[in-house]
């Protein structure tokens, strides 16, 4: 039996025209309703036709994840919604910039780490490191925490991006 009351954490890839206050209209149906987003990242996919693609990374109920995508599907904009967590096969992917300051042994460490991670070193000082690591957002978070424990660090990271996989295009046609 299907347990409707377990939370479940979802990435949406939402199809929006382009325009002003498109962005605001999204975010505003998430905080009127008390939902949460984890993630969101969004950018112009289509110049010509003046598309964007929001991807939020937000978690419910299966109920609450359904309620989302029909309210997303019916904003005036929205040319589609697809559930990349329940839809066809897709792949995440998520951007941090980790600046780690440290000394000695947990210097070299940190390199070991970031090599393990094959994270790119941007920036190298006397005692600190600037790294660039990419994957999913389980691994961006593993990488975090390991470098937390080498010494202090700052974090900037970008959001989940996703797509579906194969040859099919999610473009207005």
């Amino acid at each position: 039996m299907l347990d409707t009351t377990q939370t479940e954490r979802h990435t949406l890839s939402v199809l929006v025209d382009n325009e002003p206050g498109v962005l605001a209209r999204v975010v505003g149906l998430f905080s009127g309703r008390g939902y949460n987003i984890e993630s969101l990242t969004v950018s112009e996919v289509d110049t010509a036709r003046q598309l964007s693609r929001i991807s939020v990374v937000t978690s419910g109920t299966p109920m609450v994840i359904e309620q989302i995508k029909q309210l997303l599907d019916k904003l005036v904009p929205t040319h589609s919604v697809q559930d990349l967590t329940v839809g066809p096969a897709h792949v995440e992917r998520e951007l941090a910039l980790v600046k780690i300051v440290c000394v000695g042994d947990k210097r070299v460490e940190s390199l070991r780490v970031a090599d393990s991670f094959r994270a790119r070193t941007l920036d190298s000082s006397l005692n600190s490191f600037v790294f660039e690591v990419t994957g999913n957002s389980s691994k961006v978070t593993a990488f975090i925490e390991l470098m937390n424990s080498l010494g202090d660090t700052e974090v900037a990271r970008t959001g989940v991006c996703g797509m579906t996989r194969g040859n099919n295009i999610d473009l207005v046609g």
